[in-house]
């Protein structure tokens, strides 16, 4: 059985998912970022520019001998100490730090002696403002996130199921089914936009639609070609048999009537093999008892060959159709094979094993092939061949396998009727 396709949302919609989260958290956290700098740049440094215009007019009241306003002192309490160092320094500075439970901007600069002039701006505003804007910034990118993701879901998703199309297409194709096409709206005349150029999707649907036409054109040449050659042998090999026939008994007539019947046989495995190439065989359903049915096969294949029922099941089948598998299936080990050649019922599976050096490893992995050959050994002919359509069209199960212990087993397997 092949393996089941993965679904529409599978492995190639997760990663172009992952990648749009976080090529847009990227995106989101640098833009972030770049405005929280921006703002805080600009926000800090207008509280700056305050807090030090506050501190000159501070420095003039105090060179003056005036008193100093609110929140403008000598060393006042609170001032950070890094801060008072560089004042006490000779320079002036600011820096932000919490005083009484909020945040605010210092100014200081040098006063007499071993001293620090400094003022205390309220810097909450500008905290606030700040804050609100992270969290903005944090909302903000959430939503364009989650709406990015959606949208690229979404057009992945649309892709995706259009690739999930062509795959199950072409697993039809693989299986048989010439008959199958995309036929994705993009690549028909009537809605493809002539302004918009075909994607890449549509492309591969078109050039996979493209490839099952020719490969059904030439499929149906070939089977053309073959019944029309098997239907133009018919008449001149009715004539030869029958010249045969007329000829005077002796060696040389009897291999001359062998090889007539060979093609005559030849000819017929190949009109019923393009019968079953076209699909349209029809069954004449019965309820059978496998076992009889079995024996009844064995016997009208002329061979030697020893029936086992384990245990015998009636089966609604095709009583023609299935006797022809049975006897393709005990000829070929008898031809192909060694005795001894055994047909086992075990309720609806029936095998048919020889004692042989067994199926080549191709038929085994592949299934049988039309007059193939490999090393030069004799190939199988067409009798397998029209034993695994006429097992496809009773809708059973046919299977080859080698023995570990050596031979030849083909396993067919019906559906039992239910009682």
């Amino acid at each position: 059985m092949r393996p089941a396709l993965p679904q529409w949302s599978g492995t190639l919609a997760a990663k172009a998912a992952a990648f749009i989260t976080v090529m847009c958290c990227a995106l989101a956290a640098l833009l972030g970022v770049l405005v929280h700098v921006q703002v805080t740049n600009q926000t800090v440094g207008q509280a700056r520019d305050q807090a030090l215009q506050r501190l000159t007019q501070a420095t003039e009241r105090f060179e003056a001998g005036d008193s100093l306003k609110r929140g403008a002192g000598v060393d006042p309490p609170g001032l950070p100490r890094p801060l008072r160092n560089l004042a006490v320094g000779g320079d002036r500075g600011t820096m932000v730090s919490d005083f009484q439970g909020r945040p605010t901007m210092w100014a200081a600069g040098p006063a007499d002696g071993d001293r620090a002039l400094a003022v205390a701006v309220d810097y909450s505003q500008q905290a606030r403002t700040i804050q609100g804007l992270d969290r903005a910034i944090l909302w903000s990118s959430g939503l364009a996130i989650g709406a990015t993701l959606l949208v690229g879901a979404f057009a992945v998703t649309r892709v995706t199921r259009r690739l999930h199309t062509t795959a199950l297409v072409a697993r039809r194709i693989s299986a048989g089914d010439l008959d199958a096409r995309v036929n994705d709206p993009r690549t028909q005349p009537r809605t493809k936009d002539p302004a918009r150029p075909q994607d890449e999707v549509a492309a591969v649907a078109a050039a996979l639609d493209s490839m099952a036409s020719s490969l059904q054109g030439k499929l149906l040449a070939e089977q053309r070609f073959t019944a029309d050659v098997a239907h133009e042998l018919r008449t001149p090999l009715t004539g030869l048999h029958a010249a045969a026939e007329l000829l005077p008994p002796g060696r040389p007539t009897e291999l001359v009537r062998d090889r007539v019947a060979a093609l005559r046989t030849l000819t017929e495995d190949l009109l019923e093999i393009s019968r079953l190439d076209t699909g349209r065989e029809l069954l004449e359903l019965d309820t059978e008892q496998l076992g009889p049915l079995a024996e009844r096969a064995v016997r009208g294949a002329g061979s030697g060959t020893e029936v086992r029922v384990v245990r015998d099941v009636a089966v609604e089948t095709d009583r023609r159709r299935l006797e022809r598998v049975l006897g393709n299936l005990v000829a070929n080990a008898h031809k192909h094979g060694r005795g001894p050649v055994v047909l086992t019922v075990d309720g609806p599976v029936v095998t048919v094993r020889d004692h042989g050096d067994g199926f080549p490893e191709y038929l085994v992995a592949h299934g049988p092939q039309r007059f193939r050959t490999e090393g030069g050994a004799r190939g199988h002919g067409l009798g397998l061949t029209i034993a695994l359509g006429q097992a496809e069209v009773l809708g059973a199960r046919l299977e080859f396998a080698n023995a570990p212990d050596g031979g030849a087993v083909a396993t067919l397997t019906l559906a039992a009727e239910e009682r």
